[in-house]
């Protein structure tokens, strides 16, 4: 059981960018799915959050701007980052808490974390 995030790389600010995470062992249509992201010194923070109905939640830093989704054929949810700004640069997770429907913020909630993908936004 596994989560493979993909997608980090270096973008100007106003550019898009489209992150990825694969989950392995996992019945994707059953959990909650989610994206926080940490810079160096800073809690993780939560990005954002998708359940198996389909509902999402994001917080104020990045309502309008990104765009959390899945694909239950693939296992895979994505994070779309449009309108990015040197400030969204971080170390990008994904997590997943199985059986859940709760769009919950907090790290302790989810009981699977994948590698962070670094995502750096030039200014």
């Amino acid at each position: 059981v596994q989560l493979q995030a993909s997608g980090g790389g270096l973008v100007p600010a106003g550019g898009s960018l489209r992150l990825s995470c694969a989950a392995s062992g996992r019945t994707f249509n059953r959990a909650v799915m989610a994206w926080f992201r940490q810079t160096p010194g800073k809690e993780r923070e939560f990005v954002a959050a998708i359940n198996g109905g389909g509902s999402t939640y994001y917080p104020d830093s990045v309502e309008g701007r990104f765009t959390i989704s899945g694909d239950n054929t693939k296992n895979t949810v994505y994070l779309q980052m449009n309108s990015l700004k040197p400030e969204d640069t971080a170390v990008y997770y994904c997590a997943s808490r199985n059986f859940g429907a709760r769009l919950s913020t907090k790290m302790a909630y989810y009981d699977l974390w994948g590698q962070g993908t670094l995502v750096t936004v030039s200014s």
